[in-house]
């Protein structure tokens, strides 16, 4: 690095340094192909809109409790070598920076993030669910569909699917938690089978007492035999304990008896503790609060009312709610009217409402868009585990925003005396079990719009206020291109441009077999939303790339996931493997080829174990960015296809 780069980078690190809230804010210091990720103290101490004025800044954001800033591969090296030394910081592995943000963050907010991890995996079967549930729940009350033969067979169908899915929620939960922790899905599929067998009595039965329930006796202990149908917490804490008893016998079994010895005792140890104590407390505590909940709304007034709508929808997070529908039930046969129906109906509306606070927030993000209007439309029909799992836990303001409004809403049906004569159904369809007394349909809108607006509001008010951190990924481009061209153009390629006009227009190559796709369509903000660069991907078939094009290895990241390339024209090139791969630190890839090696299209770069990256949970879509074209090129790209290598898939031209 010559005296006058590094002076300028320099200049940068000490930018970032007093943007960032000084040295003794920063507790890591590492990067990845592009992004220079830093870990701090406190992340309110950042000026985010500032940094992204600083000198050859791309973009910025912070995910994963990281603060990423994006400057592009090669120079990212630098800069963080840089950085490091101005503040006598070694920069860290990704590994290690990971952890250091884990160990920074309380054990509720560790918790908070595991769950998000967990649900974030199932979210489009929960979503498909909730879908369909309020597709069933509208054809179900139109006489015209129940009369006609096709189209009640249809509507059984949707039925059946969406609750199916609900169904075995728990299942999901165990498979996608164990592989969260770092066990073996399957694993977490076979618990999830335990919990749900039909060997045990069902869960929403034996509630209700419509079941016998047999009792064994263990050591003195007595075990009933109830399914865990809903037990979503229930779930998640087997599936964690299966995930480390997997792990620990994975390692001590020995291997000669490994394949048959470990995945047995995991599954007995496992199932013991589910029956034995995991399932028993789960359940005592949740039966607890719904317990408490009830005798606040009958003996507390207003304010029981407020703090059941308030505190309902967590109870949903737990799986205990079914255990409403007998209390329900007997309310109707004592008196007539059920108050609950609509207090839970404004607890839904009103987690509905923070969903559309945080979107509000967050309108340039296409993945908040893409997440939180489908959310909010199943909570229209009653289902909030898309919104609760997918938008108001995962980035945890929207979830308190939710509560207060729904303590509104709790507040608003009491003072109307709103009630239902029946349930089962709430919000949009709800309305239709609402008792009519003193007004109770407008009563029921009045609550309804109360409780969202409340939602949105407090959701909103609290995203202010709340580290903005936790907005989610999401980076905007502002470096000038007479900046890019200083820093990013090598010698070669200032001397490549004087025969562009020869090399020009460059075709770019399929660099693997696969599914052609745009960038715009990979699931990471900094790619899709063109932070780098416009750009191509690929969704692989198999674990090979090859060159897209004859080229110069310029750098190879030695995560070995990235590798910047640099064409005959001066093009740079980066191609980049996997969503957040650099994560694995190297596991499942190897590198072929070199830095400073001179490439044909079509050689062989990399393979990587596409099963075991994808099994790890990460996307292994393929990546290829424009980072550093030459002035005046643009990439004119082919149509999306099935694709094999040596496809044209893009054009460099003037």
């Amino acid at each position: 690095m010559d005296a006058e780069k590094r002076k300028r980078y320099e200049h940068i690190a000490e930018e970032l340094v007093r943007l960032t809230g000084g040295r003794n804010n920063i507790l890591g210091v590492a990067h990845c192909a592009t992004r220079l990720r830093l870990v701090l103290e406190d992340n309110d101490k950042v000026d985010t809109r500032a940094i992204e004025e600083v000198d050859l800044v791309k973009g910025v954001f912070v995910a994963g409790d990281q603060l990423q800033i994006i400057f592009g591969a090669g120079l990212v090296n630098d800069v963080c070598q840089v950085l490091a030394d101005s503040i006598h910081m070694d920069s860290m592995s990704l590994g290690d920076l990971k952890s250091k943000a884990n160990k920074r963050m309380n054990p509720l907010q560790r918790a908070v993030k595991a769950l998000s991890d967990v649900f974030i995996e199932i979210m489009p079967g929960i979503l498909a669910a909730a879908l369909l549930t309020g597709l069933s729940s509208v054809l179900g009350n139109i006489d015209f569909v129940q009369n006609n033969d096709t189209l009640y067979g249809l509507s059984r169908l949707i039925n059946i699917s969406s609750g199916a899915i609900f169904g075995f929620l728990p299942l999901c939960v165990a498979y996608s938690t164990v592989k969260r922790f770092g066990g073996r899905p399957i694993m977490g599929i076979v618990i999830g089978c335990i919990m749900l067998t039909s060997s045990l009595a069902d869960a929403g039965a034996a509630a209700q007492g419509t079941v016998e329930v047999t009792t064994l006796h263990i050591f003195g202990l007595p075990v009933d035999l109830i399914g865990f149908q809903g037990g979503i917490i229930v779930a998640l804490l087997i599936g964690i304990v299966t995930a480390k008893l997997d792990i620990f016998f994975e390692k001590k079994v020995p291997e000669v008896i490994r394949l048959l010895v470990s995945p047995l005792l995991t599954t007995l140890v496992s199932s013991f503790l589910l029956f034995m104590i995991i399932g028993p407390v789960g359940r005592g505590l949740a039966n607890g609060i719904t317990v408490a909940l009830v005798w606040m709304t009958q003996h507390l007034g207003v304010f029981g009312y407020a703090v059941f709508s308030g505190v309902q929808q967590l109870i949903v997070i737990t799986g205990l709610h079914h255990v409403f529908g007998a209390i329900e039930s007997q309310l109707l046969v004592d008196t007539g009217r059920n108050f609950l129906n609509p207090l839970m109906s404004v607890a839904i509306i009103a987690q509905g409402g923070a969903v559309l606070g945080y979107l509000v927030r967050n309108l340039k993000d296409a993945k908040a868009k893409e997440l939180c209007i489908p959310s909010f439309i199943s909570v229209l029909f009653g289902i909030t585990e898309p919104a609760l799992f997918g938008v108001n836990l995962r980035y945890r303001y929207p979830i308190i925003g939710g509560c207060l409004g729904g303590a509104v809403g709790g507040a608003i049906v009491y003072f109307t005396d709103l009630a239902a004569l029946g349930f089962g159904t709430t919000v949009v369809p709800g309305i239709a079990l609402t008792d009519p007394t003193n007004n109770g349909y407008v009563s029921y809108i009045i609550a309804h719009v109360a409780a969202v607006a409340a939602g949105f509001i407090f959701a909103f008010l609290i995203g202010i206020a709340f580290d903005r951190g936790n907005k989610g990924a999401k980076a905007v481009s502002l470096e000038t291109a007479e900046s890019e061209k200083e820093v990013s153009v090598s010698q070669a390629s200032e001397t490549a441009e004087q025969d562009m006009k020869e090399e020009l227009p460059e075709e770019i190559l399929a660099f693997a077999s696969g599914e052609f796709v745009g960038i715009e369509k990979v699931n990471d903000p900094t790619f899709s939303q063109k932070v780098l660069g416009d750009g191509v991907a690929i969704l692989p078939a198999e674990g090979k790339i090859y060159a897209p094009t004859d080229c110069t290895v310029e750098m190879v990241m030695d995560t070995r996931h990235a590798l910047g390339l640099r064409t005959k024209a001066g093009n740079g090139l980066l191609l980049h493997v996997g969503i957040d791969t650099v994560q694995l630190g190297g596991k499942y890839f190897q590198v072929h080829v070199k830095e400073g090696q001179n490439l044909k299209a079509g050689d062989g770069i990399l393979d990587f174990d596409k099963d075991k990256i994808a099994g790890e949970g990460y996307d292994t879509a393929a990546c290829l960015i424009f980072t550093e074209p030459l002035e005046g090129v643009h990439a004119d790209r082919e149509t999306e296809r099935t694709v094999a290598v040596g496809d044209k898939i893009a054009v460099l031209t003037k």
